[in-house]
């Protein structure tokens, strides 16, 4: 007996340790996946939106980054979950506000609820998005005063700048994949790129 809870222990403290131990590589292209995607919204705050009116960069987002730049291979980071977990709740989140703003509890309590089962139907769950739907009924009252704008700006175009951000530095490197299901990468294989000799034999062409 005693035999078997050691070597069940040791088998789960080997699978918690591969779960959680990360390449030194991967902590850097974590760091720059999460560090630019974050920045880009926040540079396009700045840059068409006073500081006092921080609408762009939502609390979500952070999760969101967690997932699609430290844990690529999850299910819950794939970019079906992030857009339609994103989206989804933010509709959720909206439209409850809409409804019942003036009962907190309730409006805060359902839009995170209905959300989850949205998501889980819809096979789009994404852990960020509960936080997306709360956001749209306790945030700020600029974010409140969005109604269902909401949804497509700051929800969709954080999520869309994130996602071509992970898109583009989860991929640089042969050691990560994104998507998991590599199509991504067998997408941009697929498109007929010139080669240097082709470009070559045109632009002599064109002189």
């Amino acid at each position: 007996m005693k035999k078997n809870i050691k070597r069940g222990y040791r088998i789960g403290r080997y699978i918690v340790y591969k779960e959680t131990s990360v390449e030194p590589k991967e902590l850097i292209w974590s760091f720059l996946g999460s560090f630019i995607g974050i920045a880009c919204i926040g540079i396009i705050q700045n840059q068409y939106l006073d500081q006092s009116d921080n609408i762009l960069l939502i609390g979500s987002f952070g999760a969101t980054g967690v997932l699609i730049y430290g844990a690529i291979n999850s299910p819950l980071a794939q970019p079906r979950n992030l857009i339609g977990g994103h989206l989804i709740s933010a509709v959720i989140g909206v439209t409850v506000c809409q409804f019942l703003g003036d009962i907190l509890w309730l409006a805060a309590a359902l839009s995170v609820s209905l959300s989850i089962l949205a998501m889980q139907f819809s096979k789009t769950l994404h852990p960020p998005g509960g936080a997306t739907a709360l956001i749209a009924v306790i945030g700020s009252e600029k974010i409140i005063g969005l109604g269902y704008w909401y949804i497509f700006f700051p929800v969709l175009s954080g999520v869309t700048i994130m996602l071509l951000v992970a898109l583009t530095f989860n991929n640089i490197t042969p050691d990560r994949q994104y998507p998991a299901n590599g199509r991504f990468l067998r997408m941009i294989k697929l498109i007929p790129w010139p080669s240097a000799k082709n470009r070559f034999k045109k632009d002599k062409k064109m002189c």
